[in-house]
């Protein structure tokens, strides 16, 4: 990646000093957005819980009720990976304002002005406005305060675990956090929460999926625009496609053993996943990125054609 020809953001909060440290899951309730709840029902997933006990611990959440799940007041740093440096930093920085650049010219195009997200970077844990987070859950936006929250040692998971490393892998990781803000900007994400209340856990899945391809086709736009300046080549964009396969759902599931659950799905497949960030990065088009035009994310290469 041509990184001298990127702009790095100043939306950034590095709480990386902070290693952690409070919050809790107690009494009195935690209001967790569109974001939050993906996140808790994706961490259910990984550590073999049911979507169906991970919305239910969210509804407890939610009303108040008291759980035996806290976080510690303090907890000790842990230790830096090797991604966890300033120079990877500055990198997802420049991704950063790259981002805010594009998606500023295209919201301008249509008449929108764009409010760019903040960056929070932190270890091992963090509070945000969708609860206390643990660095396990991977990088996540939140919708209630519009930031986007990356632990970097992430991006040595990304490599050691799922086989996915490289440049532009990293890129991609930022780009589709930065596509939910798209999503809540447009009012996507409302109307989509909205809709998931009338529904039960195989239908907030279902949505829950579309939501997360429509933010990889998000991030595939702006892999368009940074192409057309030359910026990426067609060999770093196979990084991306490299990460999607390793993080779709079936792929997670089938890793930690368990048998493939399509209606258990919260992110999608490892075919649908490449598939719609292709259909961003080819059309650079926000109306080609309409996941939610089919009863089921289409997965064939006719998809939101």
């Amino acid at each position: 990646m041509r990184w001298d020809e990127m702009r790095e953001s100043q939306n950034v909060e590095d709480r990386r000093a902070e290693g952690g440290g409070g919050g809790g899951f107690g009494g009195g309730g935690v209001r967790l957005g569109l974001g939050g709840i993906a996140v808790v029902v994706v961490v259910g997933l990984l550590f073999g819980k049911s979507p169906m006990e991970m919305l239910a611990l969210v509804s407890n959440l939610q009303n108040g009720a008291p759980t035996q799940q806290h976080a510690p007041a303090h907890r000790a740093t842990p230790p830096v990976g090797s991604s966890d440096n300033d120079q990877t930093a500055v990198k997802v920085k420049k991704v950063l304002g790259d981002t805010e650049d594009t998606w500023k010219q295209i919201f301008a195009a249509s008449g929108r002005s764009y409010q760019p997200p903040r960056l929070v970077l932190f270890r091992g844990g963090v509070n945000s406005g969708c609860g206390f987070t643990g660095s396990e859950v991977g990088p996540f936006y939140c919708p209630s305060d519009q930031k986007v929250y990356l632990d970097l040692g992430f991006f040595d998971e990304l490599k050691q675990r799922f086989g996915a490393p490289g440049e532009f892998a990293q890129a991609y990781v930022v780009a589709h956090e930065v596509g939910h803000h798209v999503q809540n900007l447009l009012g996507i994400s409302d109307k989509v929460h909205q809709r998931m209340q009338q529904l039960n856990p195989t239908g907030r899945n279902a949505l829950s999926v579309r939501l997360e391809l429509q933010a990889d086709c998000f991030a595939g736009v702006w892999g368009h625009e940074a192409a057309q300046r030359n910026i990426i080549t067609g060999a770093e964009m196979q990084q991306a496609l490299v990460a999607a396969n390793a993080i779709g759902d079936d792929t997670l599931q089938r890793n930690a053993g368990r048998s493939v659950a399509p209606d258990s799905f919260t992110h999608g497949s490892s075919a649908q996943r490449q598939h719609w960030f292709q259909v961003g990065f080819d059309s650079g088009s926000v109306d080609a990125c309409n996941t939610f035009v089919r009863s089921r994310p289409a997965t064939g290469p006719a998809a939101a054609r």
